[in-house]
């Protein structure tokens, strides 16, 4: 199964970048799921924590990952600070490059902790571009996360109402697929009940677990393939439509 390293220029940060590129063997079309990394992290750790490589072969799946600094993946309305737009323009960047499904039923958006926000939040914000969403872990009351972390709070001067996860998965129309899990012992674990809790009052279909666990590679590594396969599902369903 090949992996690429590639290094782009992305329009809306305006400047150089690295994705991680796996995709399997053969000529494709393939679907494909953008991985999004934690606030600590960058593009590779994925590679570097977990057998995602591993995973991906198994299921066929071409698995793109994107690096979006510490700016949860959110346009800050200031030039060069556009990381959600840096999402999407890598989106189209990968299809005009690789063999990929491009499609909306054949795209997928995931990621942990401020990884799992952007996806919730992308996902949501763009149900026209995915047709699942799979986060661990998920950093999604983002104003009381950067309330108590003096550090984020410069790194993200303030949280866009349209940016709220809580307010868009209560917005009505369609959505993706939605599946979401945390561990029983990890410090956010609040922040998944409460979307957990928003979702099931609005009877937005959704799939939501906790797991034994704390905020770590080691629960990662572990229920990124569930997510993988709920990516599949999701993917095979939309096929048969």
């Amino acid at each position: 199964m090949p992996l690429a390293t590639i290094r782009y220029s992305s329009d809306p940060i305006g400047k150089q970048c690295e994705m991680h590129v796996i995709w399997p063997n053969g000529k494709g079309p393939f679907p494909v799921v953008y991985q999004l990394h934690g606030l600590s992290d960058d593009a590779g750790a994925w590679l570097r924590w977990t057998s995602i490589e591993r995973y991906a072969t198994a299921r066929g799946l071409m698995v793109v990952l994107l690096d979006g600094e510490r700016f949860f993946y959110t346009d800050l309305g200031v030039p060069g600070m556009a990381y959600e737009q840096h999402i999407l323009h890598a989106v189209d960047f990968v299809d005009r490059t690789f063999p990929t499904r491009a499609v909306r039923a054949q795209r997928g958006i995931g990621g942990l902790s401020m990884g799992g926000y952007g996806a919730m939040k992308i996902g949501l914000k763009h149900p026209d571009r995915f047709a699942s969403i799979a986060a661990h872990s998920g950093a999604y009351d983002v104003a009381g996360f950067r309330a108590r972390n003096p550090q984020l709070a410069a790194l993200l001067p303030t949280v866009k109402a349209g940016d709220d996860v809580y307010k868009l998965a209560a917005r009505p129309g369609a959505k993706p697929a939605i599946r979401f899990d945390c561990g029983s012992s990890d410090f956010l674990i609040e922040d998944s009940r409460r979307l957990h809790a928003l979702l099931a009052r609005k009877g937005i279909a959704h799939v939501y677990e906790e797991h034994p666990g704390d905020h770590n590679w080691a629960y990662w590594d572990q229920h990124v393939q569930a997510a993988l396969d709920f990516h599949c599902a999701a993917f095979a369903r939309r096929r048969k439509a």
